[in-house]
């Protein structure tokens, strides 16, 4: 049974991962393409942003509940970070206080972690950028945070708005991040797959030419909304 959302001074170690195969096949695609694929659901709001173009990420996730100000519970996490992981923080209140940067970063590399997405503030652009360690931020503040107050690590959390369990598959590129949960992945692998069968074709016909107008059937609805052209 899930934790509530606002459980606190609580580490779930053991967590149910989404399998190596269906992340892999997830990324080979954007974040765009898995919205759809999912039915337009899972993204986090779009002031979740990478914090240099070209970031992309795509892992299961490990959850941090923080409380603002406090980057301790991140420290704790580290400890429960696998390789393919994606550390993602949210925090009790809103926030865009510094949390994470250079050090915390290596950290979580050595440990295995792909990224962070966090729903605070980030520093240290320039060393994290240098080291490629891709990052996806509410901010970037060069305030920093105490380490003093608990939080929770794997948890349910609520981060931008979207809903994140502990092993869900979190993606994120130029356009921003995209949750999709666990008991899903495989389904939304497939409609992706399917989706860029359907692009390719399409961009095909674009290429030759083709109006859009005409390859989805626009210009009777056009006429029927009233649409008029004049010379």
């Amino acid at each position: 049974m899930s934790e509530p959302l606002n459980s606190l001074g609580l580490v779930k170690r053991h967590i149910a991962r989404t399998d190596a195969a269906t992340i892999e096949r997830l990324s080979r695609f954007g974040v765009a393409t898995l919205h759809e694929a999912f039915g337009r659901a899972g993204l986090m709001k779009p002031y979740i942003r990478p914090i240099y173009r070209g970031a992309y990420v795509c892992g299961t996730a490990v959850t941090v509940l923080a409380q603002p100000g406090d980057n301790l519970m991140l420290h704790v996490a580290a400890e429960q970070v696998r390789a393919g992981d994606v550390v993602v923080v949210a925090c009790t209140a809103d926030n865009t206080d510094g949390m994470f940067g250079e050090l915390l970063a290596t950290s979580y590399r050595a440990r295995g972690a792909r990224g962070l997405i966090s729903d605070a503030g980030v520093r240290d652009v320039g060393p994290l950028t240098d080291m490629g360690f891709p990052v996806f931020s509410r901010a970037v503040s060069a305030k920093g945070t105490a380490r003093a107050t608990l939080g929770s690590v794997n948890v349910p959390v609520v981060c931008a708005g979207a809903l994140v369990n502990p092993g869900d598959v979190v993606v994120g590129d130029d356009d921003g991040v995209v949750v999709v949960p666990r008991e899903a992945a495989a389904r939304v692998a497939d409609a992706a797959e399917q989706r860029e069968r359907n692009e390719a074709a399409k961009r095909a016909r674009f290429e030759a030419g083709e109006l859009g107008l005409d390859m989805y059937q626009m210009r009777e609805m056009l006429e029927k909304l009233g649409l008029r052209y004049v010379d």
